[in-house]
């Protein structure tokens, strides 16, 4: 591995190459690293492969047809791939993975999951690293908020910093900064829920303006009127990877023997939005859609 110094000489190999993996993958390549490559389960998609090519052309990222061209030469391997996929990707990866390579995981799975993973790459020789992403990537790219986690995390934090990731040691054990994640993700992702189904229910009896200025004279420091747009906004555009976070969470609710009652409700949520995306429901509305669009093209649901 090279020196933290010694960026230029770094191999960086990305495993999942959606919104967050070509969003690291241009800052890696910006920053000045040996090489980037990347691979994605989505690779065999013509469609998706296309579109996937030409933006690692223009952001200077190798695409790599599997993981074990990915990841055979990699320093550093970011897996970044839906929750869902956390834990047969850390298989993949340790598969082919060179003995010392850093395992930068940044999916969102519960504090488990992330134990398990670890046991996976670390017995394979590498050495693992849990990463829990605070906040949304977009707004911040490599600079998003990060806990490290496990016993590599200290060695690993100073190449990270010299990349320009705003990473800092959360725990030096794992499980740790992931039960941190998840359990800010009952409050976060259950708040653009909570949005959706009170503001789609109140825009039906037209009294949305009614509930928004009640709301915001109880919690002034929130924006409502840009707010919910927001809400809805993400979950239209990722519900599928928020719902499948969300099922990780209510894992994490559970193994702490609470009933996972907000966490599972919240994953039903954004699994309905991501099933009304996939239908066309959303097809054509614009990236910065408001909020009352994006309600006013749900159908009426029938009761059970």
């Amino acid at each position: 591995m090279p020196d933290a110094d010694n960026v230029a000489a770094l191999r960086v190999a990305l495993v999942g190459y959606g919104e967050v993996g070509s969003i690291f993958g241009a800052a890696l390549a910006a920053a000045g690293v040996g090489s980037v490559t990347a691979t994605d389960t989505q690779v065999a998609n013509a469609t998706w492969a296309a579109a996937a090519r030409a933006r690692a052309a223009r952001d200077g990222v190798m695409l790599a047809a599997d993981t074990n061209d990915a990841v055979a030469a990699g320093d550093l391997i970011i897996s970044a791939v839906t929750a869902a996929s956390t834990a047969a990707a850390a298989g993949q990866i340790a598969a082919a993975c060179r003995r010392d390579a850093f395992v930068l995981d940044v999916n969102s799975a519960s504090p488990q999951a992330k134990i398990s993973c670890a046991e996976i790459v670390d017995r394979a020789g590498g050495r693992y690293v849990e990463a829990a992403v605070m906040s949304s990537v977009p707004p911040y790219g490599v600079r998003v908020p990060m806990l490290l986690g496990g016993p590599h995390a200290t060695a690993l934090q100073p190449v990270l910093a010299r990349l320009g990731f705003a990473a800092t040691v959360g725990a030096t054990a794992y499980g740790v900064v992931s039960a941190i994640k998840m359990c800010r993700s009952v409050v976060v992702k259950g708040l653009e829920a909570l949005a959706i189904e009170s503001l789609l229910t109140a825009r039906r009896y037209g009294v949305e303006r009614e509930v928004l200025a009640s709301l915001a004279e109880t919690f002034p420091g929130l924006d409502w009127e840009r707010q919910p747009s927001y809400f809805w906004q993400r979950v239209v555009q990722h519900g599928r990877r928020r719902a499948e976070e969300m099922r990780e969470a209510a894992v994490t609710v559970g193994d702490a023997d609470v009933a996972p009652r907000m966490a599972s409700a919240t994953a039903d949520v954004q699994a309905w939005v991501a099933a009304l995306r996939a239908a066309g429901v959303f097809a054509d509305a614009p990236s910065d859609a408001g909020w009352r669009e994006l309600a006013d093209r749900v159908r009426r649901e029938p009761r059970d």
